[in-house]
């Protein structure tokens, strides 16, 4: 690989990693104070005890994803140092703005792990509240600079750099509600999916477990609701990319041809030569629809862009494939839950759904990794759409190989230490082995 292939192969590396952690430091916070309000409404030590474990576990994410984030604050500057040299002070409101509620959400989670007995109960609850809305917060303003890298506004390009600099202009760029709403839900669903994976686990071996149905039943809510929201939200998304980005939604549909009624394809793989799509389920009409919203609409196709403009089609296309596929399995499996839910005025806990649950809990991750694919992989060659390539923005520093398997190793570390801790975690609320380490 060459140095360009290196460098981005470890920023994507660095943000595969740190999304993980990082959606679970955003979503365990509210599933943490749902189950506090629970314990205060229903006096129960499970729910009691399941607030706690879930602090433990967003203290733990929250060191490894400040960790890996402060790497990737670190990358953006060494790898990509024109990016941030020419358009840092376009884009660096929200960078700080992430720092503050970074900074927010340490103190308050501080507050809630060591204040439990220490503060009253009306300020402890607040500062789980504080937790999980600061931790949003994080991830909002993250995610706007990635808005901006995919629609940039808020100046003017010229040769010599960008002028008439608008910071708050270019933080809220075109797109800005479907994205943010987008990479949230993710963080909600991804997070909830695995919880409810978790539980149902333990649930097939130990079925009599009182405290893992509660948890189930914390878990549950957030996971259904979440999964019937997100293709409502995507689907704003893909209408925005259409207008913004056609050339990324055409390779998401291995679509080369600019036609009306345009079909939705449904698998298959992109041919480069040939400029079609094989194997693929077609549905008359369904991408007009998808795109505009009527039937009749044009769809530019990737002929219509010069081929130095065109993403990695196959890599969009089959990780946007995977994305809906596993989107629309977890939307599915919410619907017969809910519906179960509303004829028997219980969240289901029997085998089947268990087994069903487990096989759902790695869904959402892959469903989180795969859009991020399409969204980096979606905008090549550019770093920022139709402003700066990719190319022009690396640095000239060579061998970046040696940074590349160093950082590699660091995040295998990493990753085999926080599964170790988070299972440490888990182990502590088997039947048998239930602590009181709560009070």
């Amino acid at each position: 690989m060459d140095d360009l292939l290196y460098a981005r192969a470890q920023m994507g590396m660095s943000l595969a990693f740190h999304i993980v952690f990082a959606a679970a430091g955003v979503a365990l916070p509210v599933l943490m104070v749902l189950s506090d309000l629970k314990a205060r409404r229903t006096g129960d030590a499970d729910y009691r005890l399941l607030s706690y474990k879930l602090a433990k576990g967003t203290a733990i994410l929250f060191a490894v994803g400040a960790v890996s984030g402060t790497v990737l604050s670190f990358e953006l500057g060494l790898l990509w140092p024109e990016f941030m040299g020419q358009y840092g002070e376009v884009i660096g409101l929200p960078f700080s703005l992430e720092g503050v509620a970074f900074f927010t959400e340490a103190i308050f989670l501080g507050i809630y792990l060591y204040g439990r007995e220490r503060v009253s109960p009306g300020l402890h609850l607040f500062s789980g509240v504080m937790v999980a809305l600061s931790g949003a917060a994080s991830a909002f303003f993250v995610t706007l600079v990635n808005v901006f890298m995919n629609d940039p506004s808020g100046f003017t390009p010229t040769p010599n750099g960008p002028t008439d600099i608008q910071p708050l202009v270019a933080m809220f760029s075109p797109g800005w509600p479907y994205q943010t709403a987008h990479v949230l839900l993710s963080c909600y669903q991804a997070s909830a999916f695995a919880m409810a994976g978790i539980h149902a686990f333990v649930l097939l071996r130990h079925p009599g477990s009182a405290f893992h149905r509660k948890a189930l039943s914390v878990a549950l809510p957030l996971a259904c609701v979440t999964a019937l929201a997100q293709p409502l939200v995507g689907d704003f998304l893909a209408k925005h990319a259409a207008e913004a980005q056609p050339v990324k939604l055409a390779a998401m549909e291995g679509h080369f041809d600019t036609e009306r009624g345009a079909s939705l394809r449904v698998g298959g793989l992109p041919d480069m030569e040939t400029a079609t799509t094989p194997y693929s389920l077609e549905i008359p009409y369904g991408l007009s629809i998808l795109a505009f919203g009527d039937p009749h609409a044009e769809v530019k196709g990737l002929k219509e862009f010069p081929r130095e403009d065109w993403p990695p089609v196959a890599k969009v296309h089959l990780a946007f494939q995977l994305m809906v596929g596993t989107g629309s399995a977890m939307a599915l499996l919410a619907l017969v839950t809910l519906g179960l839910r509303w004829r028997k005025r219980e969240w289901p806990s029997g085998p089947r759904m268990m087994r069903l649950w487990l096989l759902a809990s790695p869904l959402g991750v892959l469903a989180m990794e795969a859009g991020w694919l399409v969204t980096e992989w979606g905008r090549q060659p550019w770093i920022i759409h139709g402003v700066m390539r990719t190319k022009d923005a690396v640095t000239p520093v060579p061998h970046l190989a040696a940074p590349f398997w160093t950082f590699t190793l660091v995040y295998l570390f990493l990753g085999a230490m926080v599964t170790f801790l988070l299972a440490r975690q888990v182990a502590g609320t088997l039947p048998g082995r239930e602590s009181d380490d709560a009070h």
